[in-house]
């Protein structure tokens, strides 16, 4: 073989977890480890929370105590603001897990010549970080450093001296910058010194606020260059990324009801399959709502518990509208078998909406969950941001084995066929049902489009709901449908 040719084994660069909720796996493991990391972006984006959660993170989860060099606000300061979030900063500097500096710097002591350095701050930081045997360590705010200096060539030395001691102290950094004009940072040249650039943007859109992270870049490994979503709420920061990009979830053969005997036989007489999703989907007024409530009902009746994710009604308004159809939901939240989450779509941003899902559902861990409907989400989002937040909800239930029914309200065939293009193909079960008015009155119908992995009928069937709950009726043609019609008018009648 041609020398010139043979290539070495690859080998990873070695990384840092860095403790925050989905950022190793976008990052494929964390942090490069002994480099420094750019985090970038505009005020209120959340990269002193960063850069503190890696610390913390650090220290309490991976025993690697760390070192933050606030150049922009005091340790008492930061303390009393992180505390909202349950970080105790002052409990873990009197352990000696973390060590907080609050370096002044003021701008008519920097003079701008050539004998312009940092010695001091690098005396400081060695101080600190052989004081604590610190691993980690963050330098918050170094836009403040330079705030007086205009001299580039300085500027760039300085910077390339600070990293450089960083990465041979062997210490994993974190160095947190403002979004400059045009440049991810103010002087434009912190992303070409660090090792690891990421971008925090926090964008408001037709008044609702959403928050992106990327990574602009990452020497010596692949990565995503995707935008993935992240929140900020009480327990920090939270990362969304899919959550098995390699579609490797398990599948099982097993069997879940769908709370109506004649639609399980429909479905190969068995039902749905454990872990799958399910669309129903149907103009109003059609059944969806009862479908999704029978579906919940049955998880209960068996034991297994539900969460009811309503978008629309209230929790009690459901339960009362359930009654008139023979479904009798109070039971079950009275058990605690039955769990609502219920708000308005346009309360916060689809992510911060996903976010707390899935908080949600890992701390009830649902055998079923109901979604209902999730077209409120998309006259506030568009179909693009709900179908790739419908892609990490799918895909995040389907690791945990949780089966999932989503209902969504169409108006008309045109409108109908753009919004199933959207999110039917992310549903392994999809369910339309359709009104027919015939003789003055309106006939509910369903039928099965797609099942995969399992034969299913394809007829269209009379879906009949009453006082006695959903069932349904004979296959449903001009002919029947009519007939129908004509015993319903009689029955009206007498």
């Amino acid at each position: 073989m041609n020398q010139s040719k043979r290539k070495i084994a690859p080998r990873s660069l070695p990384k840092v977890p860095t403790g925050i909720d989905g950022l190793d796996e976008v990052t494929g493991g964390g942090l490069p480890r002994s480099r420094t990391t750019l985090v970038c972006g505009g005020a209120g984006c959340g990269k002193t929370l960063f850069g503190m959660e890696f610390l913390v993170g650090g220290s309490l989860q991976y025993h690697e105590p760390g070192v933050c060099i606030a150049l922009d606000e005091g340790a008492d300061k930061l303390a009393d603001n992180f505390r909202s979030l349950g970080f105790d900063l002052r409990a873990l500097v009197k352990r000696k897990k973390l060590l907080v500096d609050h370096v002044s710097v003021e701008r008519s002591e920097i003079e701008e010549t050539g004998e312009y350095d940092l010695d001091g701050l690098f005396i400081r930081l060695a101080h600190a970080v052989r004081s604590i045997k610190a691993k980690r360590v963050l330098l918050d705010g170094i836009d403040s450093l330079f705030a007086g200096l205009r001299n580039e060539a300085v500027l760039r030395a300085e910077l390339r001296r600070l990293f450089r001691w960083l990465d041979d102290e062997n210490l994993t950094a974190v160095v947190t910058a403002e979004r400059g004009n045009g440049t991810l940072t103010r002087h434009g040249l912190e992303e070409y010194i660090a090792d690891c650039v990421i971008l925090l943007d926090h964008r408001v859109t037709g008044q609702i606020s959403t928050r992106r992270l990327r990574l602009v870049k990452y020497r010596g490994t692949s990565h995503g260059t995707d935008e993935y979503p992240y929140m900020i709420d009480n327990d920090g920061i939270s990362v969304l990324p899919i959550t098995s990009l390699a579609l490797t979830h398990k599948a099982t053969n097993a069997r879940i009801s769908a709370g109506i005997p004649a639609l399980d036989e429909m479905l190969g007489g068995k039902g749905f399959f454990r872990g799958s999703s399910v669309l129903v989907s149907g103009t109003a007024g059609t059944g969806k709502s009862s479908i999704a409530t029978a579906f919940a009902s049955a998880a209960c009746a068996r034991g297994e518990s539900c969460l009811y994710v309503a978008f629309e009604e209230s929790p009690g308004q459901i339960i009362r509208n359930m009654h008139s159809v023979g479904i009798d939901l109070e039971q079950w939240v009275q058990n605690r078998s039955l769990q609502f989450y219920a708000v308005r779509p346009t309360s916060t941003g689809l992510e911060e909406h996903l976010a707390s899902l899935q908080k949600l559902i890992k701390r009830l861990a649902p055998s079923v969950v109901v979604v209902d409907p999730i077209t409120s989400v998309v006259s506030v989002s568009g179909i693009y941001g709900v179908k790739s937040m419908l892609t990490r909800l799918v895909d995040f239930l389907k690791v945990q084995r949780i089966t999932s029914m989503f209902t969504n309200l169409t108006f008309g065939k045109g409108t109908e066929e753009r919004t199933e293009e959207g999110v039917s193909s992310l549903m392994d079960t999809w369910i339309v049902l359709q009104t027919a008015p015939k003789n003055g009155l309106h006939v509910r119908g369903i039928h099965v489009v797609k099942s995969r992995g399992m034969p299913h009928s394809r007829e269209f069937r009379e879906l009949i709901v009453g006082d006695n709950g959903v069932d349904l009726g004979e296959v449903l043609t001009h002919r029947r449908a009519a007939a129908s019609d004509n015993r319903r008018a009689a029955a009206v009648q007498r």
